[in-house]
């Protein structure tokens, strides 16, 4: 390898440096935005549990088919992937997760990321529907009408979610919600509840309302795992272009060190030419 060789490499790494910067800001300014909304989010999602606790606490369980199972076979998994790359081992990581939990069980699945349809298209798993195409905030109520329809229906014994959750700018874990049958007892037990036995009077009657509140809250789970996911997904980008662009500091460092004793080798080359050329006439 030449001065000239090593000096085009600097340049090409140097100029790949500057994107991969300009990537791992852009991420850091989305995860920020996406954990925000995610957070704001929470208040509502915790005072609907709450109001489902105290309603299901006068009602009969049975009221609502959205509380019960039934005897299909068969579960259906909604996949929340992403639609681009660049993020590290994020989407590796979910589909091995998925790999280890669904592999005894026959699953269809509803698709949101264009990384997670291939992965079950090469699985050979039915997609029952794909909405990879679509900007995942604009496609929960189409996902939470195809499920929860699906479910009425017994064609599902179980609906569930699986995406990775945000837990900090440097954390994520892949994770599996139970949607339906919804179950109280696991999943409103820590919800912050006092006095669940007082007396309410509620209009119209407990029955009425309780399928509205436990679609709403079926709903607002699809949209906050959506969101958790998504800021995953822009934290482990934030870390996989900072790593790249560290690896890129490190390697135009090395490429310095190799062009300067290119340098200094042609340098004393040179000067050793000169002083035999000079012994040479001297002689």
């Amino acid at each position: 390898m030449n001065i000239r060789q090593v000096r085009k490499k600097i340049k090409t790494v140097t100029n790949i440096k500057k994107i991969t910067r300009a990537m791992e800001l852009v991420s850091a300014v989305k995860m920020k935005k996406s954990q925000l909304a995610a957070i704001q989010s929470q208040p509502y999602q915790e005072t609907l549990q709450m109001v489902i606790k105290k309603i299901t606490l006068i009602i009969d369980s049975s009221v609502s088919l959205l509380l019960k199972g039934n005897d299909s076979q068969r579960h259906l998994i909604i996949l929340i992937s992403t639609n681009k790359g660049l993020c590290g081992s994020f989407n590796f990581n979910l589909f091995k997760f998925c790999l280890q939990t669904f592999k005894k069980r026959e699953n269809d699945f509803i698709v949101i990321g264009k990384l997670g349809s291939f992965f079950i298209n090469r699985l050979g798993s039915k997609i029952l529907a794909d909405y990879s195409v679509n900007k995942p905030e604009t496609i929960v109520t189409a996902v939470f009408n195809l499920a929860v329809s699906k479910f009425l229906l017994g064609e599902y014994s179980q609906i569930a979610i699986t995406y990775n959750k945000f837990i900090s700018s440097v954390r994520y874990q892949p994770v599996t919600e139970i949607l339906l049958p919804i179950q109280l007892k696991t999943e409103m037990v820590d919800s912050p509840v006092k006095e669940l036995e007082e007396s309410y009077l509620i209009e119209p009657k407990p029955e009425l309302i309780i399928d509205s509140l436990l679609q709403n809250y079926i709903e607002q789970k699809i949209r906050a795992a959506i969101m958790s996911n998504e800021a995953g997904e822009h934290s482990a980008r934030m870390l996989a272009m900072k790593n790249a662009t560290d690896n890129a500091s490190q390697l135009i460092y090395d490429l310095t060190m190799t062009r300067n004793k290119l340098r200094q080798e042609k340098i004393t080359y040179e000067l050793l030419d000169m002083i035999t050329a000079k012994e040479s006439v001297e002689n």
